[in-house]
C-alpha cells in the first residue's frame, strides 16, 4: 500500500502578512472615503444650512406611509437599495478580505480576547465605519469567522450605526444638540453594555485552535488567494442577499402597519412608546435615515419622547441585519441585543423628560 503524503503548510513571511493586511485596510479607507466620508461632509453642509436631510424614506413628506401592497414594497426596496448598495458592496468585499488577506492570529490578538480591551478597539474601529447596521453585518460576520470574540464583533455591529459621528452631527444640526446628547449617552451604554454581556455569556473557548488564514500559508500563490477570496465573496452573496432582499421587501410593504399615525402621532403614552421601540428595532433604514423620519413625524405631532425612542432603535439593529449575522452569534445573544435596543430606546424616551426644553 502506498502511504499518502500530507504537505504541511509553510508559515508566510511577515512582509506577506503585512501586505495582505495593508491591502484590506487601504480598500476599507478608499471605499469608506467614497461611500461614507465624502458624502457625509456634503450632508453636513446641507444639515447646517437647511436644518434638514430631506423627506422621510418611510413616508416622504406625509404623516403616514403608503398603503400595504406590492407597490409600497417595490418603492421602498428601490429607495433603500439605491441609497445603500455601494456600502453593501464594500461590506461584502471587506467581509471576504478580512477572512482571506488578514492573518487570523492578528485578528485574534486585537479582537479575540474576552476583556474590555477588545471591545474598546472594536468600538473605536466602528467610529470610522459610519455604516448602517445591515452594511456592518457582513464585516462583523467575517470577524467572527476569524475568531473575534462575541463582544468585539457585537461592539462593531452596534457601534457603526449608533455611534456614527457624522449622524450625531446631523442630529445636532437638524433636531438639536439635546437629542444628540441623549442619543450619544444612551448609545454608548447600549453598545458597550451589550458587548460586555456578550463576552460574559459566550466567552472564547479555552482550547480554541487558531487555524491559519489563507494569507498565512506561504504555499498559497496570489492566484490561490484570489480564488479563496472569490469563493468567500460568492458564499456571502448567496447566503446573505436572497433573504436580505426578501426581508427588506416585506418590511417596505408593511410600512403602513408599522408606522400608522395611531402609533406615531397618538401621544406619548407608555404603550405607544413600547410599540415604537418594537417597530424601530425591527425596521431597516439607511445611514442617517432616522433623522428625516423623525423630523417629518415631529412636524405632524410626534412627541419628543417618541422621537428619542426612534433615534435609538431605528439605526441600531434590524431584522435584515440579524438575518445576516444569524450564524455568527448565538440566538440567545441576538434576542438579548434586540431586547436591549428596545429598552435603550425607552430609556432615551424617558431621558428627554429631564430636559425641560425637549418635552413635547
Amino acid at each position: 500500500m502506498s502511504q499518502q503524503t500530507v504537505t504541511a503548510p509553510i508559515q508566510a513571511s511577515n512582509g506577506r502578512l503585512a501586505a495582505g493586511t495593508a491591502i484590506t485596510l487601504l480598500t476599507a479607507a478608499a471605499g469608506l472615503a467614497y461611500v461614507k466620508w465624502i458624502p457625509s461632509y456634503a450632508k453636513a453642509l446641507t444639515a447646517l444650512s437647511h436644518h434638514t436631510l430631506g423627506g422621510s424614506i418611510v413616508s416622504g413628506m406625509a404623516s403616514a406611509p403608503p398603503a400595504l401592497g406590492l407597490a409600497a414594497a417595490w418603492q421602498y426596496a428601490l429607495a433603500y437599495y439605491g441609497l445603500i448598495w455601494q456600502a453593501l458592496a464594500l461590506a461584502l468585499v471587506l467581509g471576504a478580505s478580512v477572512q482571506v488577506l488578514v492573518p487570523r492570529r492578528w485578528i485574534h490578538r486585537l479582537f479575540g480576547r474576552d476583556d474590555f480591551r477588545s471591545i474598546a478597539i472594536a468600538g473605536a474601529f466602528s467610529l470610522g465605519g459610519m455604516m448602517c447596521t445591515c452594511c456592518t453585518a457582513p464585516i462583523a460576520l467575517g470577524l467572527r469567522r476569524q475568531h473575534a470574540s462575541a463582544g468585539s464583533a457585537m461592539a462593531l455591529l452596534l457601534g457603526n450605526p449608533v455611534l456614527n459621528p457624522a449622524v450625531l452631527f446631523f442630529i445636532a444640526a437638524v433636531l438639536g444638540w439635546q437629542l444628540m446628547l441623549v442619543r450619544l449617552l444612551v448609545g454608548i451604554a447600549l453598545v458597550f453594555g451589550v458587548a460586555t454581556l456578550a463576552n460574559r455569556w459566550f466567552p472564547q473557548p479555552r482550547d480554541m485552535r487558531i487555524e491559519d488564514a489563507p494569507i498565512e500559508n506561504a504555499r498559497e500563490s496570489g492566484w490561490d488567494l484570489m480564488r479563496d477570496w472569490l469563493k468567500l465573496l460568492w458564499w456571502e452573496i448567496y447566503t446573505i442577499l436572497p433573504g436580505y432582499i426578501a426581508i427588506v421587501f416585506l418590511l417596505g410593504a408593511a410600512r403602513a402597519w408599522l408606522f400608522t399615525p395611531h402609533l406615531t402621532l397618538a401621544g406619548g403614552g407608555i404603550f405607544m412608546l413600547i410599540g415604537l421601540a418594537v417597530v424601530g428595532t425591527l425596521f431597516v433604514i439607511p445611514t442617517a435615515g432616522e433623522i428625516p423620519i423623525v423630523q417629518t413625524l415631529m412636524s405632524f405631532g410626534l412627541s419628543t419622547a417618541a422621537a428619542a425612542v426612534l433615534l435609538i432603535t431605528l439605526p441600531a439593529i434590524s431584522l435584515p441585519s440579524l438575518y445576516i449575522v444569524r450564524s455568527a452569534f448565538p440566538r440567545r445573544l441576538l434576542a438579548t441585543a434586540m431586547g436591549a435596543v428596545a429598552v435603550a430606546g425607552l430609556i432615551a424616551g424617558a431621558a428627554v423628560s429631564l430636559l425641560p426644553n425637549l418635552r413635547g
